[in-house]
């Protein structure tokens, strides 16, 4: 949009005529007209000129506060809320250093607020080192509250933790290695069930939808490249998924976990990596049989559930969900498998952050949450080699 032009010069506004320069206040204050000096007997006392507002009067009538006064007020109240805040600064952390076990360098005999400045930094250093998942440390003012939120934050490293059904239904028919596919099963049937990792046949999953676009582009489209090649793998990603789906949710394979690991005997190094993920995997069904991988995860990473509104229909989801980058799938070769890779690869471009699990503590007196992230550390990498064994 152009803007108005205003020409200067051709502006035929009427100059205003200046006015006289104001006389000075002092001097219109109770003038008198002069007597007389010859006139004799005249007992009429002189007429009295008085100002023509009555500001003036009333001006010499404040008394104004002197600004030193002023000052020292604002300078009493900066130090009470300076030792405040450096008191609840040191509570806090105490309560910080106690719940990490980590020892802080004293710093109160140091001048406020370089104190604050260098135990904040020591605090960072040690909890880079002390925390696998520490991401920030926050010191809040929240009303006349000062204290310490940390939060911490499960790194994936913008890895796809697709894991292959394929070759595990393969395996399950090579006599040689029924044995640790059987092994490898029940680590499926503890990771669909118990942890939640999605199956791509089940139509509410986020794969499933993309194998079934795959599929209506080589329908609509029949002159696609290799079209007959890539029907008939997606037909066995359904028919083979479909298989595995029944047995990898049949929960006896959870029943028989521990009776197939005490008697799995390894034969060469494929098989003892089948069991040493099995123990990793028994051993998190063991220690956490009812914690679902999404236990913290936190819709478009938003902590607090003020900070977000899940019901808003103009809430838009902008960070890519953990159910897309984990999942169960057909396999990882073919036509297909590129296709779909560049499907999911093109969506995650368009977001700039990825939805990982996350918790906040705050130490400010309040009951400390005794959450942590050692479930999903451990799982991710469960998930990590088990993609890396069958891929």
């Amino acid at each position: 949009m152009n803007a108005t032009k205003n020409n200067i010069g051709n502006n035929s506004t009427t100059r205003r005529k200046k006015n006289k320069a104001t006389v000075p206040t002092v001097e219109r204050i109770c003038r008198v007209d002069k007597a007389d000096e010859r006139q004799l007997g005249n007992t009429e006392r002189p007429t009295e000129i008085r100002s023509d507002l009555s500001t003036s009067n009333a001006f010499l009538r404040i008394c104004f506060m002197p600004r030193l006064k002023e000052s020292e007020i604002i300078a009493k109240q900066s130090k009470r809320r300076s030792a405040k805040t450096e008191r609840d600064f040191y509570k806090s952390l105490s309560l910080l250093v106690k719940h990490y076990d980590i020892i802080p360098m004293p710093t109160k005999h140091f001048n406020y607020p370089y104190n604050i400045s260098l135990a904040l930094r020591d605090i960072e250093k040690q909890l880079k080192t002390k925390t696998e998942n520490w991401q920030s440390l926050r010191l809040i003012e929240k009303g006349s509250e000062t204290y310490f939120a940390i939060e911490e934050r499960c790194n994936t490293g913008a890895t796809l933790f697709y894991i292959p059904v394929v070759p595990l239904y393969q395996l399950l028919h090579n006599k040689a290695y029924r044995k640790s596919a059987s092994l490898l099963l029940s680590v499926c049937t503890y990771l669909n069930r118990n942890a939640d990792v999605p199956y791509y046949r089940l139509e509410d999953t986020y794969l499933y939808y993309n194998y079934e676009m795959l599929n209506d582009w080589l329908e609509q489209d029949e002159e696609i490249e290799d079209s007959h090649n890539s029907k008939k793998e997606l037909q066995r990603a359904e028919i083979i998924g479909d298989i595995m789906g029944q047995k990898i949710s049949n929960p006896k394979n959870l029943l028989f976990f521990e009776q197939r690991l005490k008697s799995f005997r390894p034969k060469d190094n494929f098989d003892r990596e089948c069991l040493q993920l099995a123990e990793k995997a028994f051993k998190l069904y063991c220690d956490y049989p009812n914690e679902s991988i999404f236990r913290n995860a936190h819709y478009n990473n938003a902590i607090k559930p003020q900070d977000m509104d899940e019901d808003d229909p103009y809430n838009e989801e902008t960070v890519v969900a953990m159910d897309k980058y984990i999942s169960f799938f057909a396999e990882s070769d073919g036509l297909i498998y590129d296709n779909l890779m560049s499907c999911v690869n093109n969506e995650f471009n368009e977001y700039a952050e990825t939805q990982e699990p996350i918790i906040f503590k705050t130490f400010n007196g309040s009951d400390i949450t005794d959450k942590n992230l050692d479930f999903e550390n451990q799982l991710f990498k469960v998930l990590n080699e088990f993609c890396r064994l069958l891929n």
